[in-house]
């Protein structure tokens, strides 16, 4: 009698279980939209910070109420209520003995009792955006009192910005646990650099600290080699760091040019003049993107490695993420030069740069491999099951 070996259930039992959920591009349509609406609203908010950042520089006096901040509370919003309503849909769908398949945001999580059904790439950005909203408050409250700041590292600033850190992280799991399907690879392409971008803006927490090195900079070397190469880990195709560096280097162009006309606009249409004595400087936060990340996709070779020779990842990705890291950091300083004609660094502060971009380099090696591994286990691709 002829047997047929024991198998382990499909990775995607719950997709089979959904019916037609994933099987035609209509049924798609809603995880797709979806997705697609939280990264939109991390998009604007990413628009709103940089417009922002630049309206204190350039202007200066605001409120509570403008149209930048605006876009920040509106963009978090957006990526909330999409989130919101994911996770009703993966509730009725749950009540219906229907669930959604674990590439819709990734594993169901269970919330009040079982009341609620919340894929976990949802749940991570709607809770993110509550907590934007919630300490939106706590800002208006915090100016009410204080008056107008236009500091970064208010305790206020900090909790905001952590709270849209987590919606952009949430909006990487979502697309993560989609990787197996286009849209959800374009995601991941698109999401990791809004992180990029945003993820160092926390580090000013630490600004007023004695440090030897600005924690900006470290925070812009450490992040942007993580979710590079976390971004190409979950990809796992050949060309993802270099997708994700080119798409970077886009947003900064459009950020470069959309952050300082927003602010001359806005201000000649409120009627506000420009601050006396302006040097021809560049945008902030765009000039605070790794201008050369390009450069360090060149650990494509690395991943090439890995992927043809077997290589142990665990053990390879710190050395990954040291190149990275030192790419980063010795391109920072020309970056600046280049762009501001007012920036200079002795060869003592390249060389204490240079040896932060290994070590926090190392460091995000380290981390982006077990990252790696929590966000490609959302949704096991059947292929490595």
């Amino acid at each position: 009698m002829e047997t047929k070996p024991l198998t382990a259930p499909s990775a995607n039992a719950a997709a089979v279980r959904a019916g037609p959920l994933t099987n035609d591009a209509g049924s798609t349509m809603g995880p797709r939209v979806g997705a697609s609406v939280v990264l939109l609203g991390t998009i604007i908010t990413t628009l709103g910070i940089s417009w922002d950042v630049q309206w204190h520089k350039m202007v200066g006096p605001d409120t509570f109420f403008t149209l930048p901040h605006l876009l920040l509370y509106s963009g978090s919003a957006i990526a909330g209520i999409a989130s919101l309503v994911m996770v009703l849909m993966a509730t009725s769908a749950q009540r219906a003995g229907h669930p959604m398949p674990r590439t819709v945001g990734g594993p169901p999580i269970r919330l009040l009792g079982g009341t609620f059904t919340a894929p976990f790439g949802y749940l991570m950005a709607g809770v993110g955006a509550a907590l934007f909203l919630l300490y939106g408050l706590a800002d208006l409250w915090w100016h009410s009192i204080y008056g107008f700041d236009a500091v970064l590292n208010s305790p206020s600033h900090i909790a905001l910005f952590l709270s849209i850190s987590i919606t952009m992280l949430g909006s990487v799991a979502i697309f993560a646990a989609a990787r197996d399907q286009r849209w959800g690879q374009l995601g991941i392409v698109l999401a990791i650099p809004i992180l990029i971008t945003f993820a160092p803006i926390t580090t000013n927490a630490f600004a007023n600290l004695s440090l030897p090195i600005d924690p900006t900079i470290v925070g812009i070397i450490f992040f942007s080699s993580l979710l590079l190469i976390m971004g190409a880990g979950i990809l796992r195709r050949p060309g993802g760091a270099i997708a994700i560096a080119a798409a970077l280097g886009i947003l900064q162009a459009f950020l470069w040019w959309f952050s300082p006309w927003a602010a001359v606009t806005y201000a000649a249409a409120v009627g506000l003049p420009l601050r006396d004595g302006l040097a021809p400087q560049p945008p902030d936060l765009p000039s605070a993107i790794p201008m050369f990340l390009l450069v360090a996709a060149v650990v494509e070779a690395l991943f090439w490695m890995i992927r043809t020779r077997g290589l142990n990842a665990r053990k390879v990705m710190p050395l990954v993420g040291g190149v990275t890291g030192l790419i980063v950091a010795d391109t920072l300083p020309l970056q600046q030069v280049l762009t501001d004609p007012t920036a200079s660094f002795s060869a003592a502060t390249v060389a204490v740069i240079g040896v932060a971009g290994i070590l926090f380099g190392l460091l995000a090696g380290f981390l982006a491999a077990r990252f790696i591994t929590m966000l490609r286990a959302l949704a096991p691709d059947p292929k490595e099951v």
